[in-house]
C-alpha cells in the first residue's frame, strides 16, 4: 500500500468559523444549564512563545452530573437538557482563547475534565489533549492522566486564578510542549 501524502489544515479560517457565543456552553436555547459556572481561558504559543493567532479551540465535556449528551455514554438520557457540551473559540493576536462553561463533573472511572482539541492553518493534523482540574482528588487516579509521563502531567493541570476561573496554557511546540493524544 502507498501512502497519500498529508496536506496542512487551512489555508485559513473565515471569521466565522468560531460563531460569536459559541465558546460559551452555559446557556442553550436561553435555558442555563446546571452546575457551577467556570471560565477556562488561557494562551496558545508555538516554539519560542510566539503566540497563535486564528487558532480554532473546540471543547467538549460532560455535564455536571458525568454524563457527555452523546449516545455512546450509556447515561445519555439522564443529560441535562440544556447543556450542549461542546463549544469552539478563536484565538485572537496574543493567542488568547477563553470559554464560559460549568465545571464538569467526572464521568465513570475518569477525573474530571475537559477534551480539546486544535486546528490552525499548517498543521498537518488536528491536535488533541485534554485538560483536568488541578483541585479534583480523581486526578491520582485518572487513567488517561496516569497515562502521561510524571515529569510532563503539569502541562495538563488547569491552575485555579480565582473562584470559578481557571487557566490553560497550551503549547505547540519546544520546551513545554503540551502533550497531544493520537486517534
Amino acid at each position: 500500500m502507498i501512502r497519500t501524502p498529508e496536506q496542512t489544515l487551512g489555508p485559513f479560517f473565515p471569521p466565522r468559523f468560531a460563531d460569536p457565543g459559541a465558546n460559551d456552553l452555559t446557556v442553550l436555547d436561553g435555558r442555563c444549564a446546571r452546575g457551577e459556572p467556570i471560565e477556562i481561558h488561557g494562551v496558545v504559543t508555538e516554539e519560542g512563545g510566539a503566540a497563535l493567532e486564528n487558532l480554532i479551540v473546540e471543547i467538549w465535556q460532560t455535564d455536571a452530573a458525568g454524563i457527555y449528551r452523546h449516545p455512546l455514554d450509556p447515561r445519555h438520557r439522564e443529560a441535562d437538557p440544556d447543556f450542549l457540551g461542546w463549544g469552539r473559540a478563536a484565538t485572537d493576536r496574543e493567542g488568547r482563547y477563553s470559554f464560559r462553561t460549568i465545571r464538569p463533573g467526572a464521568p465513570a472511572g475518569r477525573a474530571p475534565h475537559v477534551n480539546v482539541m486544535l486546528m490552525y492553518s499548517g498543521l498537518m493534523r488536528i491536535l488533541k489533549t485534554a485538560l483536568f482540574f488541578e483541585d479534583a482528588a480523581e486526578n491520582g487516579t485518572d487513567p488517561v492522566l496516569l497515562a502521561v509521563p510524571a515529569e510532563r502531567r503539569a502541562l495538563l493541570i488547569a491552575r485555579r486564578e480565582a473562584p470559578g476561573r481557571y487557566r490553560f496554557d497550551i503549547r505547540l511546540r519546544g520546551e513545554g510542549e503540551t502533550p497531544f493524544f493520537a486517534d
